[in-house]
């Protein structure tokens, strides 16, 4: 009689990390779930609620939700000098600090439909987190007009020495915006 002797091996797969959805020389933005998160970088912890943390390089984030992980990269620039004749972009009316450390600044901030704000100079780079679903239209002092369809969870990243006003045409925005000092 001859036996048969199956030897099972289970073997441990972890998922390999979603390409970033932002990658440059100044941050790596990743999505997160609720998975247990360790950041290579000093990093932004943005969670759809609108909460905002900082998270050192090592530290283990378990994410309550979904988010976004900003990574801050070792690329050192300084915020540009306002020569616009604008105010810079931060604060401006309605919006809410909620985080300020010495590489970055969040804010909370929601639009109103139909009401522009400020025109407005960035002296920083920041990642915009979207909370909502709203497009917005920017236009230049120029006068040049950009619609931007934004959905919730999306982020983007927009360099730093523009100048514009913003007005919501449709739907809700609300944002956590994160200026890179």
């Amino acid at each position: 009689m001859t036996s048969t002797i199956f030897v099972l091996t289970l073997l441990s797969f972890q998922a390999p990390a979603a390409a970033p959805a932002i990658d440059n020389q100044r941050v790596q933005v990743r999505e997160v779930d609720t998975e247990m998160v360790v950041s290579q970088y000093d990093s932004v912890w943005v969670s759809r609620k609108g909460e905002a943390s900082f998270l050192p390089k090592g530290v283990k984030l378990k994410a309550d939700g979904k988010g976004i992980l900003i990574g801050l990269k070792d690329f050192k620039q300084d915020p540009l000098v306002n020569k616009s004749g604008y105010p810079l972009a931060f604060p401006r009316p309605g919006s809410k600090k909620l985080l300020e450390h010495a590489r970055f600044i969040v804010w909370d901030y929601t639009w109103t439909p139909g009401v522009a704000t400020p025109m407005h100079f960035h002296d920083k780079d920041v990642v915009v987190f979207y909370l909502e679903d709203g497009d917005l239209q920017s236009i230049t002092p120029a006068g040049e007009k950009t619609v931007n369809e934004y959905r919730p969870g999306m982020a983007r990243f927009n360099l730093r020495d523009r100048t514009h006003t913003e007005t919501l045409i449709r739907g809700k925005q609300h944002a956590i915006i994160t200026e890179l000092k």
